[in-house]
């Protein structure tokens, strides 16, 4: 908070003061005396709720590690199907949409009206291209048929692919020698395994990976839907020009949580992208 911030929400406000401060400023709840006491509370209170937040996820990474622990194989064969390049790329955007994120709080801290709606945006752009990806990873997936439990139905043209074939021993005698179904065979080896080598015979209980990873990158997913509301929200507030030095909490606590949100995801990054 710089000093002229700090000049306009400090006091204490009882009485007339308080009155008057009220008067003063339309966003200042009836319940709280200064701008000050009303910041002060809603940062404690967003910052409980992020306590929980991490308690929640918590619970999810201690159960990577334990199916981790158990089947070290499961997970080493079903990484090999996690685009690497788009992970990285969705680790970028989220990185610098908490950039622009951190940016619009001081933005809205000088009264910097058009620069905020700006980095509101971008923030939202960001967040968008991260679900478009997401998007697009969970559309290989079901293709392929790696999904969760009984639905762990692995498309046939899994099983007849070139990298297969190179580490197996050749295909049967003439199959390469019809031009349409070795076509869709290397087509069927690029939608599916990206071009990462990988073990061919999928290991017992290989669908726990899919299961887990559905379950970690799906709540996150929501959870970035849910910071794009708050963001809009913002964005309507910040179009009219509500916020300023003694009034840019929300700002505040929407970058706090998009923090979290960003946070999350660089632990998710590396534990189901890179790690084999």
């Amino acid at each position: 908070m710089t000093d002229t911030t700090a000049d306009s929400v400090t006091g204490h406000g009882h009485g007339d003061h308080g009155d008057a401060a009220h008067a003063h400023n339309p966003f200042l709840a009836h319940h709280f005396d200064t701008p000050l006491q009303q910041f002060e509370a809603g940062k404690f209170g967003i910052w409980l709720f992020l306590v929980t937040e991490i308690l929640f996820f918590s619970g999810l990474f201690c159960a990577y590690t334990v199916y981790r622990t158990l089947d070290p194989d499961v997970f080493e064969w079903g990484h090999y199907f996690l685009d690497t390049k788009l992970g990285a790329l969705n680790t970028s955007v989220l990185i610098f949409s908490s950039l622009t994120a951190a940016w619009a709080v001081r933005n809205a801290q000088l009264s910097q009206h058009r620069a905020l709606c700006v980095n509101i945006v971008l923030t939202l752009l960001c967040a968008a291209t991260f679900m478009c990806v997401k998007y697009e990873e969970y559309s290989h997936k079901f293709h392929a048929g790696l999904l969760p439990g009984k639905h762990f139905q692995p498309n046939e043209d899994v099983w007849e692919q070139p990298a297969y074939w190179k580490k197996n021993g050749p295909p049967p005698d003439g199959l390469l020698d019809d031009p349409p179904k070795k076509e869709a065979i290397e087509k069927a080896d690029k939608i599916i395994t990206r071009g990462h080598p990988y073990r061919f015979q999928p290991p017992p209980n290989a669908a726990r990976f899919f299961g887990i990873y559905f379950c970690m990158t799906g709540l996150h997913g929501i959870h970035v839907l849910a910071g794009m509301i708050i963001w809009i929200w913002m964005l309507t507030k910040a179009a009219r020009k509500q916020f300023g030095p003694t009034y840019y909490g929300p700002v505040d606590y929407a970058a706090l949580y998009w923090h979290l949100v960003d946070l999350i995801w660089i632990y998710l990054f590396p534990l189901l992208y890179l790690i084999d």
